[in-house]
């Protein structure tokens, strides 16, 4: 079989797929994917999400980046040190592959001098665009891409953004919600919440997601039990330590990341105390160790892969001229519950 029939063979399956997840037929993606006007604006919506979620990528598209093309795409991420980046950079990767363009991979380190260090590599080589992966709020760099007609695209935004800033993210108000109504459900009432910076819009999002749960079930918010920090396990190990002296200590935990459950883990481990008899933890992102650690980790699903896979489409769009459907896509966060949560032992 030759090389043609190959890529005919990969382009049909991908489409057979989009078709059978959305429920409707071959011929009516195919429609989608050339912007014909006989498809139900319904339907037309959920089809081109689908496409959107799985990454796919039009031949029109890539045949409009090979005219001119560098044939490189740049991504900037915090650090390659946490599963939450490499999540994100493997739902880049894998819509990249179908392209036969590079990725090209930076890290920053969680420093402004390396991002703008990233920057200036950027503008001074060819690239075709940039995904943007921030580790702190809304950077001055922004405007000098925009400045530069370089198209890019932020994933995970953690400051505010204008209405003219490609960008992908997730529900974090919901996760926070979902998290603290499920302890909730489960007797608790002395939650905690620990955050990953107040600078941080995904952060004060997952925070105003919890203050909305113990409101609207009627439970006092107490100041102490909101606890500042960053998404690092340190963070949860510190915090939860400080918590565990308060004159009447919480009985769960919403951590901002599961990373930071991590630390809540040692933590009262440390303390003789055991998930999720005693205690009750839940965390944020559900990176692969939190299916793995013991007891596993309940937590709310961020979808760091596809968020990886959305953010590339939109930006092959915008390097080939192509209207974006949406400048802001929000993908649905979801509550995975493992073992981490048991229900607030009688007193």
């Amino acid at each position: 079989m030759n090389q043609k029939t190959n890529q005919r063979t990969s382009k049909s399956h991908t489409i057979a797929e989009i078709a059978a997840k959305a429920g409707v037929s071959i011929p009516t993606v195919s429609r989608v994917l050339n912007n014909r006007p006989d498809v139900a604006p319904g339907t037309r919506e959920r089809v081109e999400r689908i496409i959107d979620e799985c990454g796919f990528v039009n031949n029109r598209v890539t045949n409009t980046l090979r005219k001119g093309s560098s044939g490189i795409i740049d991504i900037v991420v915090p650090g390659l040190d946490t599963l939450y980046s490499v999540e994100i950079v493997r739902g880049v990767g894998e819509v990249i592959e179908r392209t036969g363009l590079r990725l090209a991979l930076s890290t920053t380190n969680n420093a402004l001098q390396r991002e703008q260090q990233w920057l200036g590599k950027v503008l001074e080589g060819a690239t075709d665009g940039a995904i943007l992966v921030l580790s702190r709020g809304q950077s001055r760099n922004l405007d000098e891409l925009h400045r530069r007609k370089i198209p890019f695209v932020v994933v995970d935004h953690r400051g505010e953004l204008g209405t003219d800033i490609p960008s992908v993210s997730a529900t974090n108000w919901s996760g926070g919600r979902a998290a603290t109504e499920y302890l909730l459900s489960l007797g608790h009432r002395r939650i905690a919440v620990i955050d990953g910076g107040s600078s941080l819009r995904c952060s004060t999002d997952r925070v105003a997601g919890y203050r909305a749960a113990l409101e609207e079930a009627g439970v006092a918010i107490h100041p102490e039990y909101i606890r500042p920090g960053e998404f690092m396990q340190q963070t949860g190990y510190e915090q939860t330590c400080m918590l565990l002296e308060l004159p009447e200590p919480p009985t769960a935990i919403f951590a901002g990341s599961d990373l930071q459950a991590m630390g809540i883990y040692s933590a009262l481990r440390a303390h003789g105390i055991a998930v999720p008899n005693e205690f009750s933890v839940v965390g944020f992102d559900d990176i692969p160790i939190a299916s793995m650690v013991t007891p596993t980790l309940t937590t709310i699903r961020q979808p760091l892969v596809e968020m990886g896979r959305v953010a590339t489409t939109m930006l092959l769009r915008l390097i080939a001229q192509e209207p974006l459907d949406s400048m802001r896509v929000e993908l649905t966060t979801t509550l995975i519950v493992r073992e981490s949560c048991a229900s607030l032992p009688p007193v």
